[in-house]
């Protein structure tokens, strides 16, 4: 069994309104939208890590058509500490006995198709990569799959660096997928950047 943890519980302070709860067409908000996707590539157990603006955030969530079944909530108080602290929150509820690896994304990445979610499994099931992630040129982009022989190593990790040293020491090239998707790549901190997401769906 591979799980996601979609990351949401940051403050989104550059974006001045909570990211999972901006809307996108087709009545989807961006955490519906990637909850959709991981749902929509076969990924049974989605679990989405919030802390700021929380119950704004699952209400938002519950009121797009169909979203409520397709994922469960965990509340990270200690958000403030960074991401780190929600990823391990996230795993704590997701590991169990037949988990291999897990999924993680961010909540700023909304538009990753299910075509890429799929490839990254597929690559994992083929090369059992500690890390696989789509690429493209130079580009790394999410979902981010992460080996379970490496989830020892999250949970000692030092919180003010976080897991990026442990991806970045783990990555190879049998676990980089190019994929020509956009949407894996395309993340949005800024009012500006959600515009450009905006225009370049219609």
């Amino acid at each position: 069994m591979i799980p996601a943890i979609v990351l949401a519980a940051g403050k989104s302070s550059r974006m001045g309104r909570a990211k999972a709860t901006l809307p996108l067409d087709g009545g989807d908000t961006f955490l519906s939208r990637i909850v959709r996707t991981f749902a929509d590539a076969g990924v049974e157990d989605v679990v989405v890590v919030v802390g700021h603006d929380a119950d704004a955030i699952v209400a938002s969530f519950a009121a797009v058509e169909g979203a409520a079944a397709r994922a469960r909530f965990v509340d990270n108080p200690d958000y403030e500490q960074g991401q780190l602290s929600s990823l391990l929150a996230g795993l704590r509820v997701v590991d169990r006995p037949g988990v291999v690896a897990v999924l993680m994304t961010l909540v700023d990445v909304p538009l990753v198709s299910p075509d890429t979610v799929r490839a990254v499994v597929e690559r994992y099931r083929t090369t059992r990569a500690p890390i696989v992630r789509p690429i493209h040129g130079d580009r790394h982009g999410h979902p981010v799959l992460i080996d379970r022989s490496l989830f020892d190593a999250l949970r000692h990790a030092d919180p003010s660096t976080g897991a990026k040293p442990i991806i970045r020491a783990n990555v190879s090239a049998m676990g980089d997928v190019q994929v020509d998707d956009a949407g894996a790549f395309a993340d949005a901190d800024t009012p500006e950047d959600y515009e450009e997401i905006i225009r370049n769906r219609t």
